[in-house]
């Protein structure tokens, strides 16, 4: 008896696969059924994580590039708030896509809305145990990043496009000039919601290299602080605001 595992790899291939001649007819339009019904569901799943890029090219666009986008790459998980993460790559690949260049930008960006909303819970570090800590350890200091923030750089405004679209605001996105990039942004998930924020260059690649894992001295190096002031004003907003959730040092036993 074949294990579950298998059987499972012999369904999808059977499900997506082309419908061959020498196959029952009756078996191949069960199949057919079943298959639409997993299209049709998938698709649904990337209208819901995308309803700005939605509006932004209509129904019948978004479901003919959504159904090639599903073709292409079927889920990995079960759970289909997880579906559609790479949708934004595939659209700047999508020929008919090309007169709308700022639609990856604003597919990135709603895709990291969507993990932001769907992250798990997680308390932020401890004030008391930064205090604690050795001065001459803090500039090696690795810091673990909300599993709901991402860090995003898009040559459009794509913050701006998104915002106006969702609000169906025409007269906002008239205003918006689309060279006023690159921009770099924040998403985070507050007690009120989703926040999507720009940071300056320097903020924005500090928080970026920390997030990553990089030492803070490392992720110091060559950046063009205005002020310490300034340095000491964003590390705290970090800190306070819950974005990261852990820190390790050199010589710890455990993070």
């Amino acid at each position: 008896m074949p294990a579950l595992l298998e059987t499972q790899r012999s369904m999808r291939s059977r499900l997506f696969a082309p419908p061959a001649e020498d196959r029952d007819a009756s078996g191949e339009e069960l199949f057919a059924i079943y298959r639409a019904t997993i299209v049709s569901a998938l698709i649904n799943a990337l209208r819901l994580s995308y309803p700005a890029v939605l509006r932004l090219v209509g129904l019948e666009f978004f479901e003919g590039a959504a159904s090639q986008f599903v073709g292409a790459r079927l889920p990995s998980s079960a759970c289909l708030n997880d579906y559609g993460e790479h949708f934004g790559d595939f659209l700047l690949q999508f020929p008919p896509a090309a007169s709308v260049p700022y639609l990856c930008d604003v597919a990135r960006l709603e895709w990291a809305v969507n993990r932001a909303l769907h992250a798990g819970d997680a308390a932020g570090i401890d004030a008391s145990r930064l205090a604690s800590l050795d001065d001459k350890k803090l500039p090696h200091m690795r810091l673990v990043a909300h599993p709901a923030v991402s860090l995003l750089q898009f040559k459009f405004p794509a913050d701006l496009i998104w915002k106006a679209v969702l609000d169906q605001d025409s007269e906002a996105m008239a205003c918006i000039d689309l060279q006023s990039g690159p921009v770099r942004i924040l998403i985070e998930r507050e007690a009120s919601g989703v926040q999507v924020r720009r940071l300056d260059q320097w903020a924005w690649e500090l928080t970026r290299a920390l997030a990553l894992g990089e030492p803070l001295h490392v992720a110091l190096e060559g950046l063009a602080v205005p002020s310490s002031e300034a340095l000491n004003a964003l590390l705290a907003d970090h800190l306070t605001s819950g974005r990261f959730i852990e820190f390790s040092c050199p010589g710890d036993a455990h993070p």
